[in-house]
């Protein structure tokens, strides 16, 4: 009986100390503030991801002495394989307008891409940040989805040059490219954040990533017509609204290239999939939040 009295003292101390810590607004490292507090959080410390997300776009081009020329020069050369290959194997087979076509899936794809596997690492390669820091952590995926968006800034840019070179002349459907994009970041964050608590419980996932990204590639048109596809397998119709990859590039070609229109729905199904992604992808990640500052 007596051997308990020095741990039942020890608890009550401790519960005490816990008593007087909450009484001073001190609180658990890592632990998983209420919802507005984390939003809140959220947008006070958004300086934070912006800068983050610059200093890992200079980190990487820094690596090589090309610097961020490689930005744009790899997606050029993967443009000009792929017209190369692509071009032939298809043969008449292939879109129409093909080249301008194969520019748009190309960019946007890079986007994406990038948004997906560099939200996967997003906490594993931050983790001693998440460590030691109080803050919240999914500004760690939003940088790394900013930072993609830095990259695909400029690759928009040369599409928009590369665009009229090829015979796709400007018109104001081109502004509508905005929104296309507005819509196409929502869902890029979405997949960020959810593929960051993934590689959090799952260490092996990052090494499937390029093995995932690589079926998305051929699996969403990038280089064929959806369109195409399904008038020759009546069954993969379904492809057309459940792949949200594919959603996006056809919405980019209907309003950038000529001879690739959608149906208005179409937009429907972009917004309804950045939307449902965005916030399942938030409450997904916010729900694990305490795990962020143990993972290793």
């Amino acid at each position: 009986m007596e051997s308990h009295c020095p741990r039942q003292e020890l608890g009550e101390r401790l519960s005490k100390l816990s008593d007087l810590a909450a009484e001073s607004g001190l609180e658990r490292v890592g632990k998983r503030p209420k919802l507005s507090r984390y939003l809140r959080d959220v947008w006070i410390r958004r300086a934070f991801a912006l800068t983050l997300s610059q200093y890992r776009l200079l980190a990487t081009s820094a690596r090589s002495r090309l610097g961020v020329a490689w930005l744009i020069i790899v997606p050029a050369l993967q443009i000009t394989l792929y017209g190369l290959i692509f071009g032939l194997v298809l043969g008449d087979s292939r879109p129409a307008n093909f080249l301008p076509y194969l520019v748009v899936g190309v960019v946007l794809f890079q986007f994406l891409a990038g948004s997906f596997s560099d939200g996967a690492r997003s906490i594993s390669s931050n983790s001693a940040l998440a460590k030691s820091l109080s803050f919240p952590r999914v500004l760690l995926p939003m940088s790394a989805m900013v930072s993609q968006w830095m990259k695909f800034s400029g690759l928009m840019l040369l599409a928009l040059i590369a665009l009229p070179i090829l015979g796709e002349m400007p018109r104001w459907s081109w502004l509508m490219i905005v929104p296309v994009i507005g819509l196409a970041s929502l869902f890029a964050l979405g997949i960020g954040m959810m593929a960051a608590r993934l590689t959090v419980h799952f260490n092996d996932l990052s090494s499937l990533i390029p093995f995932i990204t690589r079926i998305a590639f051929y699996a969403s048109g990038v280089f064929f017509s959806m369109d195409r596809l399904t008038d020759a397998i009546s069954w993969l119709g379904f492809l057309v609204w459940a792949n949200p990859v594919s959603v996006y590039l056809s919405l980019a070609r209907d309003v950038m290239i000529t001879g690739h229109p959608v149906d208005a729905w179409m937009w429907w199904v972009g917004a309804g999939w950045g939307v449902f992604t965005l916030v399942f992808g938030f409450f997904f990640f916010w729900s694990a939040e305490e795990r962020y500052g143990r993972a290793g």
